[in-house]
């Protein structure tokens, strides 16, 4: 902690405790001489040259965005790996809850209080992808035109390569997808994983105080976020669910569709969304894939934990729902 005073001017650094969260990375509470604030690291085990990319990709992308929209504020990245033998990033503490199948206490148990919720987590998305002109920095604008096709390339090959189970829809939807990619209206900055689970809700009135977890940012269709965040709103608990604690305060009758956020971000944005189902079916597979990955390593054998073993019914319940979506655009 040391460094940090005599190279950042950060004093009296003492790290508390470990913060839940934060997908694969670490991330710690420091109290400091100028307030809290919260450390971001990989594993300290891992072997990987790029462990670090996405605490870098996360620290640059926030850094661009501080300004415009609700993320945590960017105070140091550190590459130098002789300081704590893998990089790591430093922002201030911000305080709030994640919400996933509970509301806080504070707030009234009620529609309108879900309603609000959404309008809060569509408009903090919609005050990321009215950022225009595109920061510098942050990549190359126009192979973000092309990011759902690449995307779905990439992970054809690897789900082929890696099988362990028949899953048709894989290859189907996929090939449906390549085939039916939209032209992109515009390219914005893309959290690439934006849903209500890593947004910090205000603890007593439904305000987003932060948006967490940048590490897959990009540039791309903002429809992307979009196309995830909707699919995943107010879902019908009487059908197999992929994640179904991912926004489940949001399932209950009379909530804002999925739909109405989109319009309404629509509104705030000024961009169309007359492909929305497309992005839905995209977000939706694209999840699916990748995280059929940890599957893999369970049926090998390498991991056996609960959300591992859960995959065997989440994957083809999001692959389902995604040709749902999918069915609204013409596939068949």
């Amino acid at each position: 902690m040391r460094w940090l005073e005599t190279e950042a001017g950060i004093a009296n650094a003492r790290l508390v405790r470990r913060l839940e969260g934060g997908n694969a990375n670490v991330t710690c509470l420091l109290e400091t001489a100028g307030g809290p604030m919260v450390l971001r690291h990989p594993p300290s085990d891992t072997v990987s040259e790029f462990a670090g990319a996405g605490i870098e990709r996360e620290f640059r992308f926030t850094s661009a965005i501080a300004q415009s929209a609700p993320v945590p504020e960017p105070v140091l990245f550190c590459n130098d790996r002789t300081i704590l033998g893998v990089p790591f990033s430093i922002t201030r503490f911000v305080d709030g809850t994640a919400i996933t199948d509970t509301l806080p206490p504070a707030y009234p148990d009620s529609i309108a209080t879900r309603n609000v919720i959404g309008g809060a987590l569509i408009d903090a998305l919609a005050s990321v992808h009215a950022i225009e002109p595109l920061p510098a920095g942050l990549g190359d604008a126009a192979k973000g035109r092309d990011f759902v096709s690449r995307q779905v390339r990439r992970w054809r090959q690897v789900r082929r390569a890696e099988a362990v189970r028949d899953l048709p829809q894989i290859e189907t939807l996929g090939a449906w997808l390549v085939e039916n990619v939209p032209t992109p209206e515009s390219v914005r900055i893309v959290h690439c994983d934006y849903h209500l689970d890593n947004v910090l809700m205000d603890a007593n009135e439904p305000q987003v105080n932060a948006i967490l977890d940048w590490e897959m940012a990009t540039l791309a269709d903002p429809l992307v976020d979009v196309g995830l965040v909707t699919a995943m709103w107010n879902r019908d608990e009487r059908k197999p669910l992929g994640f179904a604690f991912v926004q489940r305060i949001s399932n209950h009758a009379g909530v804002i569709s999925g739909s109405g956020l989109a319009d309404r971000w629509s509104h705030a944005t000024g961009l169309s969304i007359d492909r929305l189902a497309y992005y839905q079916a995209f977000a939706l597979w694209r999840l699916a894939a990748i995280v059929e990955g940890a599957y893999v390593l369970f049926r090998n054998g390498q991991v056996d934990g609960n959300y591992e073993r859960g995959l065997e019914r989440d994957v083809p319940a999001l692959l389902d729902a995604a040709e749902g979506f999918a069915r609204d655009e013409g596939f068949a």
